[in-house]
């Protein structure tokens, strides 16, 4: 057995007052709830020791138990609102426990990205551990089609790139002489507790990992539907 071996546990939140779609961790996509299928994807991670699952809900709480995980966590009302953040529910989380108690690193699953592939979870956690003490967490990317350095923001009525410049005809010029942009997709993220104990979560040195393909995050109906026709392909 490999010694002082980092231990990880999985942790997936479910907020219930969600605007966009009403109850929407609960909606399906082939058969089984956001939250199920989050659930079934801490599974396959084979180092996970512990799969937490935190709610304002106790519907959804219920719903969670009924399907397996090691630890359900109540969330308050306080970390809960919708300008909670992620650090307002970690911190929630882990002020029932002493410091020995917690895992070395979370692996953060948000239900609204449903679609994950085992191969690519494993590989993303083999990578941050062979790295870590490197970087102050992961988050995994996709690469934009559009560098966001062609975008514009509207300021005194006019279109100005977001690098406060107003002369456009400059970012006419061909995608691939502008840097690439990436978006974080929530389909596995890293945290390392002791910087939650600190006070934030992803830090200055953030490590990339970066997916290929259209990932798929659920904010509407037909993000459902879409998912829906993904899945069964």
């Amino acid at each position: 057995m490999q010694k002082n071996r980092n231990k990880i546990w999985a942790i997936i939140p479910a907020r219930s007052g969600s605007k966009s779609i009403k109850d929407k961790n609960l909606k399906k996509i082939a058969g089984r709830s956001l939250i199920e299928h989050s659930i079934r994807s801490a599974k396959q991670i084979n180092l996970v020791e512990k799969i937490i699952f935190s709610s304002d809900s106790k519907k959804y709480l219920k719903i969670a138990d009924k399907i397996g995980v090691d630890i359900l966590h109540h969330r308050s009302i306080k970390a809960s609102k919708d300008y909670s953040t992620d650090l307002d529910f970690f911190k929630d989380f882990i002020k029932n426990y002493s410091i020995k108690d917690l895992p070395d690193f979370f692996i953060h699953l948000r239900p609204t990205t449903p679609i994950r592939k085992k191969k690519i979870l494993n590989d993303a956690v083999r990578l941050f551990l062979e790295n870590h003490k490197k970087f102050t967490a992961m988050r995994s990317a996709s690469k934009m089609s559009e560098s966001s350095f062609k975008t514009f923001i509207i300021k005194d009525s006019k279109l100005c790139s977001i690098n406060n410049n107003f002369k456009l005809d400059f970012f006419n010029n061909p995608k691939n002489s502008f840097p690439n942009t990436y978006f974080p997709n929530g389909y596995i993220d890293i945290i390392k507790t002791k910087n939650i104990l600190k006070n934030f979560i992803h830090g200055n040195k953030v490590l990339p990992y970066l997916t290929k393909g259209r990932i798929i995050d659920i904010d509407t109906l037909d993000d459902l539907q879409y998912a829906n026709f993904i899945y069964k392909k």
